[in-house]
Order: C-alpha cells, then sequence, then structure tokens
C-alpha cells in the first residue's frame, strides 16, 4: 500500500496529531523589561515629549537611543512617576499603590510587615505561569526596613542596593555628591557592568525558553556625576543650551543612553523582541539645580514648574515611553499614566488568573497600547493622587482629567491648574473655579482619609 493510503485509514490524521501537540504546548507568555533611569527630567532626553515642541526636550543633551526606543513604540506626554522621590516611587512600582498607602501613612512603622506580604510583581507574574524568571539589577533601594528583592520574590538581583552602590567608589562619599566635581570612570554609574548582567539574564531566558521579568534601575543620572572619556568626546562636539550647559551631566546623561541602546541590541540579537514589552521612565523628576550649571534664563525642567522633591509636574511628569507587541511604533498618546500601571498591565497580558486587590492604585495600559495611544486607563478611581509627608514637606496633588489640584498643607493652600493650556501651571484657577476647586480637594481629603496617610512632617528628610 503506499504509504500515503496508509495515513488515510489510521484513527487520527497527522494533521490532528499535529493540532494536539500544539495544543498541548503552553501558549507564549510575554516578556517584560522595565528600564528605571534616576533623576531624569522629562526635559532631560533628546526625544521630544509632545511632537511639535522643541521646549519638551534638551536643548543640549543628546540620546539617540532614547529616540530609537520612541520609534518603536509609544510616547506618553503625560507620563508620571508615582512619587517626587525615589524610594516611595521605587516601592510603589513593586505593589502598584501610590505612596500615601505605604511609605506616609500614620502607621508607617507597622506597615512594612504588610508591605512583605502583598502582590508584587513578581509573585504576580508567578502565579501567571510558574516559568516566569525575574530579575532586578541596579538601584533598590528600599531604605530603612531592610526589604530586600529576594524578600520580595526576586530570582536574581544585586541585593539591597542604594546610592553609594552606584558611586563606583563604593563608599557613598563620591567627589560630585554634593560638588560640581565629577570622576571619569571605565564603568560609570556602573551602567557597562547593569548591562552586562542584564545581558547574561536575557541570554539564560532565550536559552531556557522562560518568560521573565527583568528590571534594570540605573543610579545615574543621579548625583555623583560620573562619566567616561568617550562620552565626554561627544558632548565637546555638542553646542551647550540656555536650559542644559553643564558638561559633565551631558556626558553622564550619554552613558546612560549608550547603555540602554546596548541592552536594547541584546534584546534584538537574541530574537526576544517580538514578545517582549519594554517600559522606559524615569524614578521621579529632575533636579531644580545642578553644581556649576549656568542659570542662563531658563529652568532645568523648562517648560514645568517645579523639580524633584515637590508634586508641581516637574517633580513627577517623567519621560515615559513603552514598546512591546501589538503597541504602534512612533505613537503618542495623551492618557495620563504612571508607574502605578505596570502591574495591572503585565497582569493583564499575562493571564494572571484572579482579581487583582482592592489596594491596587494603577490600572491597565493594555487598551491604549493597543489602540495607538486612545482611550483612559481604568482605576478604581478616575484620578491619579500623589502624596508626601513623615519626613517630607506635606504635599498632595490630584490630577482629574485635565484639572489639577496641588495642596499644600502646612499653609492649607490650594492650587488649581488646567494642564491642557498651561503645562507650566502659572495661572492659578482656584479663586475663577472654587467649587471645582472643592470637588477635587473633597476628593483629595476623602482618599487620604481612607488610607490613614498622615499630613503632618515628623522627621527630617534625607538626601535621595
Amino acid at each position: 500500500m503506499h504509504p500515503l493510503r496508509f495515513l488515510r485509514h489510521l484513527p487520527f490524521s497527522l494533521s490532528f496529531l499535529l493540532s494536539l501537540s500544539a495544543a498541548a504546548a503552553p501558549a507564549a507568555k510575554p516578556n517584560f523589561i522595565v528600564i528605571l533611569s534616576d533623576d531624569q527630567s522629562w526635559v532631560g532626553t533628546s526625544q521630544r515629549m509632545i511632537p511639535g515642541n522643541p521646549e519638551t526636550a534638551s536643548d543640549y543633551f543628546r540620546t539617540p537611543n532614547i529616540e530609537r526606543l520612541a520609534a518603536q513604540g509609544m510616547v506618553f506626554s503625560s507620563g508620571y512617576s508615582p512619587a517626587p522621590f525615589c524610594c516611595p516611587t521605587r516601592r510603589s512600582l513593586q505593589v502598584s499603590q501610590t505612596p500615601a498607602r505605604h511609605e506616609y501613612q500614620a502607621d508607617r512603622e507597622g506597615w512594612p510587615a504588610v508591605y512583605r506580604q502583598q502582590l508584587n510583581i513578581p509573585r504576580m507574574l508567578k502565579a501567571a505561569d510558574p516559568r516566569y524568571r525575574t530579575a532586578h539589577f541596579g538601584k533598590w533601594d528600599h531604605r530603612y526596613d531592610k526589604v530586600t528583592p529576594a524578600d520580595q520574590g526576586y530570582d536574581v538581583s544585586d541585593g539591597p542596593t542604594g546610592n553609594a552602590d552606584g558611586n563606583g567608589l563604593g563608599n557613598g562619599s563620591g567627589p560630585g555628591s554634593k560638588t560640581g566635581k565629577t570622576s571619569e570612570l571605565p564603568d560609570p554609574k556602573l551602567v557597562d557592568s547593569l548591562t552586562a548582567r542584564a545581558g547574561a539574564f536575557l541570554e539564560e531566558q532565550a536559552r531556557a525558553g522562560r518568560p521573565f521579568y527583568l528590571q534594570v534601575s540605573h543610579y545615574a543620572v543621579h548625583l555623583d556625576i560620573q562619566h567616561s572619556a568617550a562620552a565626554m568626546a561627544r558632548t565637546d562636539s555638542l553646542r551647550p543650551g540656555k536650559k542644559h550647559n553643564l558638561a559633565t551631566f551631558a556626558a553622564m546623561t550619554d552613558d546612560l543612553d549608550a547603555s540602554i541602546g546596548r541592552l536594547m541590541e541584546k534584546v534584538r540579537a537574541l530574537g526576544l523582541l517580538e514578545n517582549t514589552y519594554i517600559f522606559f521612565l524615569s524614578d521621579n523628576g529632575g533636579r531644580g539645580s545642578l553644581p556649576d550649571s549656568k542659570d542662563l534664563g531658563l529652568s532645568l525642567n523648562h517648560p514645568l514648574r517645579g523639580a524633584k522633591s515637590n508634586l508641581y509636574e516637574g517633580g513627577i511628569r517623567v519621560p515615559f515611553i513603552v514598546v512591546g507587541p501589538g503597541v504602534k511604533a512612533g505613537s503618542v498618546s495623551e492618557v495620563p499614566v504612571t508607574g502605578l500601571d505596570f502591574l495591572p498591565t503585565m497582569a493583564e497580558l499575562s493571564g494572571y488568573p484572579a482579581p487583582l486587590p482592592a489596594t491596587i492604585d494603577g490600572g491597565s495600559m493594555t487598551s491604549v497600547l493597543r489602540n495607538a495611544g486612545a482611550g483612559e486607563v481604568k482605576r478604581q478611581r478616575p484620578y491619579l493622587i500623589f502624596h508626601q509627608a513623615v519626613d517630607r514637606a506635606p504635599q498632595s496633588a490630584l490630577r482629574w482629567g485635565d484639572l489639577k489640584l496641588v495642596k499644600t498643607w502646612k499653609t492649607e493652600k490650594l492650587e488649581l491648574f488646567d494642564l491642557s493650556k498651561d503645562l507650566g501651571e502659572a495661572r492659578d484657577l482656584s479663586g475663577t473655579m472654587p467649587e471645582k476647586t472643592k470637588e477635587l480637594d473633597r476628593a483629595l481629603t476623602t482618599f487620604l482619609t481612607d488610607v490613614k496617610a498622615t499630613t503632618l512632617q515628623t522627621k527630617a528628610g534625607k538626601e535621595e
């Protein structure tokens, strides 16, 4: 009998057997990479955050790799960090909760025990699929309660690192910590070694065929100022701007950008790009001043008001880019998003099987990512909350649509801004829109009361 006739007489056809085999194989889960820069301003790159508006990029720094990242995916012009300081942001990213629920709540000493047990990114992904491997490289900085990446479920990490570990000197006393003095180093801010460890992790997961979550938390561009000789040579050819003109800081930014380019090349070389979502943002807005930077009439975060440490846009609006399957290349979204949205987005994309806890403050960005940037992120509340207290000057902000309320607790001062018309928060509308101001203030105070957030400063702050 002809072999093909024999196959036709089998009880199961070959195509049916193949379909059974395909069905039995586990579906490919998406990979996730978060690249977190440190103290990088919304205008701290050469990528325009608002197309057609040159003021929304640096007038000096050059970041071609971040520009290429943006060209491959979606720029969020209203992207926010969870806080204007690094430690509360880094905690919040892990659990999708505003710092008002943890870092700045009335029972600050009691909440770490709860924090250690909460759903976070590693636990969520491993519940979605136990094959997920998770890694954190770089600055962890959870501070006083000594929570480590291993405690939080990471398979691989650099441990409970902080600012001192990124000096390249190992003791936190680098010459650029408080001054304009700088260090020219072969591995400035550990950008090369971080990227190498991240690349090795990617290679391991690619060989094993495992899905993964990788977070690369850079020490750059936080002070100390450190840079490579090659970055300084490239910077020497650039003309300083009116907003940004400190060459050493430009070189440090260049080194960070180059490391992001190397990581992206590794992702491409391993064939991971088509099934990997990449999120890039800063932990907070840029500093309001830099040692030896010249004041030529424009603030470092122009056109935004404020800087790291406060809740005006300069302190919390950050560069924010997403690349991944279904994300339209070169797209721009005006939808307000935050790092709190990472966990819910990854939960939806990875197929997390359970409802998310009621204490989750973020929402899934998936529909916006797949709709060329249009739509909305649905959260439990229709607004974004920002809050700080305890060892910070107590201040809160609420963004609801285009309107933003800023409340300074010491003076009970309320300010209302329409960000669609006043990006620089120069025109306070609280006097002309008193009812809307009261409405937003009620929403803010109700939320803070519900989560038992304190509005008092009870200790001195510390450099972050």
